[in-house]
């Protein structure tokens, strides 16, 4: 019941950009990058205030972090298969003359697949690393409640309601194994330096979301490997506990309850197909012997398909054959409908993970391809007390498409708002200084040209906002950078083939 999430990110090739001074005194350009983003951005509209074409469709939610499949899984949300991603850089002047859909100021920046916050009570904070519980693990633990209730109530009837009682505890129980077994996949991360994001128990079971992809295939397999390892060996020491208890006392019946569902989390996470850890094994074994980790990802990703479809014809055939340890003369009516339901759901979680993974690798391989450079925007630096109307006539004659307000020594200040430009009337223009329309820079805003693939989206990432100033490592400005055009390369990676 636990998975390592992977939260890659993606990023997407780029136009190419070209490396010529911009128009304007120290302003560097970047050719290929003068796509208007569509949310906020630095872009200039022309001279005069464009008519607004049909807002371009935004990509939904990102496919982002893979969540494992079924129990004990480790979710992985490095870079590498937990990624969703994107790549690809619209280019070309198209987009040119398009008002942002917002203003600047203060942004999300761009975000990783599945980055987005899920409904969860905040448990504590182990090692660091925040715990939640979501919302569907109430759920189950009232299903697991009901059903272990009932079979407590015929091996000690004595008990009478109080069985539910005892039920509760077992859920509980159950499910601070589960997250033992997660914390087995942090502390691992957290010993190869690996951020962990959280640790999330959710109906299926539980999930460590891994921000990064483990360096190694050595690395890979012991990340995956610790989970159903503490898994076994605390159904081992369940068994030993329960030796000292009489069996058919309250305590004998939930030590044998954790023994075997310990037992269970622990060999379904060790079959061999992604998203389970076995899965994830299998991928550092490949990986080891190929050299490349996408070989490895897709080895175990189409296991994990087989394996999803054996589980789903499987499992009700075993449970109807009496070969899990029932009568095979019972299993009729509501059970067999109950076990069909099961199959179908493990399958579904199992068959959406692996597709997942293959996605995720894919966005992976295309990381590299986003760099700071090939994004940006070509600028103009103007003084404070510019009028818009004047930037914009030197914007226009230098084909930029960002506007960077500098004090009298070239120093940059802020960056000019595109939302704000398009808000102002051309007959008032020439009256408005570019200083009330701009926002000021702060450290987290200035990003290197030379940043590329995951450090250039941790270091957004690190200072949300709608737009930035990219400079050489000399101080030069080189342009500027819209989260939304980052955004959009991001989704397009997504889509574009391996």
């Amino acid at each position: 019941m636990g998975r390592i999430r992977a939260q890659g990110t993606d990023e997407s090739s780029t136009a190419p950009g070209s490396d010529r001074p911009a128009g304007g005194s120290g302003s560097r350009e970047s050719a290929g990058a003068g796509t208007a983003g569509e949310g906020t951005g630095a872009g200039v509209p022309g001279g005069r205030t464009p008519a607004p074409r049909a807002p371009e469709e935004r990509p939904g939610p990102g496919e982002g972090s893979h969540e494992g499949a079924a129990p004990g899984a480790p979710a992985t949300p490095h870079g590498g298969q937990g990624s969703g991603g994107r790549h690809g850089v619209p280019a070309g002047p198209h987009h040119a003359d398009r008002p942002f859909a917002h203003g600047g100021g203060k942004g999300t920046g761009p975000q990783r697949p599945g980055e987005r916050q899920r409904g969860g009570l905040l448990m504590g904070r182990p090692f660091g690393v925040p715990v939640y519980v979501a919302p569907s693990w109430f759920l189950v633990a009232i299903l697991i409640t009901w059903v272990f209730g009932g079979q407590i109530d015929r091996v000690l009837p004595e008990l009478g309601a109080a069985s539910y009682l005892v039920s509760l505890f077992f859920a509980v129980a159950f499910y601070a194994s589960v997250l033992v077994h997660e914390l087995a996949h942090t502390l691992a991360a957290l010993r190869f330096k690996l951020p962990v994001r959280r640790i999330q128990l959710q109906f299926f079971g539980g999930v460590s979301e891994i921000e990064k992809e483990a360096e190694t295939p050595g690395r890979e397999f012991v990340l995956a490997f610790v989970g159903p390892l503490l898994s076994l060996v605390l159904s081992g020491l369940f068994y030993l506990a329960l030796l000292a208890v009489d069996p058919s006392s309250v305590p004998g019946v939930l030590l044998a309850g954790l023994m075997i569902s310990n037992l269970i989390v622990a060999v379904f996470n060790l079959l061999p197909g992604l998203p389970l850890d076995g899965g994830r094994m299998l991928r550092a074994v490949v990986w080891a012997i190929s050299g490349k980790p996408m070989t490895g990802t897709v080895a175990a990703a189409w296991v994990g398909r087989a394996l999803a479809v054996a589980v789903l014809i499987g499992l009700p055939l075993l449970t109807q054959s009496g070969a899990l340890g029932s009568d095979a003369v019972d299993n009729v009516g509501m059970d067999t409908v109950l076990d069909a339901l099961l199959a179908a759901i493990l399958a579904a979680i199992i068959w959406t993970g692996a597709g997942n993974s293959l996605r995720m690798a894919r966005l992976r391989e295309h990381l590299p391809e986003l760099r700071a450079r090939n994004l940006t925007r070509r600028a103009v630096p103007v003084e404070t007390d510019t009028p818009l109307s004047e930037a914009l006539r030197r914007a226009n004659a230098s084909g930029a498409r960002a506007l960077v307000v500098v004090d009298p020594d070239g120093v940059p200040l802020s960056l000019v708002r595109e939302a704000a430009i398009v808000g102002v009337p051309e007959h008032r223009r020439p009256w408005v200084a570019v200083s009330g329309l701009a926002q000021d820079l702060t450290d987290g805003m200035r990003v290197s040209a030379e940043l590329a693939g995951e450090d250039l989206l941790d270091a957004l990432r690190a200072a949300p906002a709608t737009e930035y100033l990219v400079v050489e490592d000399t101080g030069e400005i080189y342009g500027v950078l819209s989260a939304a055009d980052v955004e959009r390369a991001f989704v397009k990676a997504m889509a574009r083939p391996s």
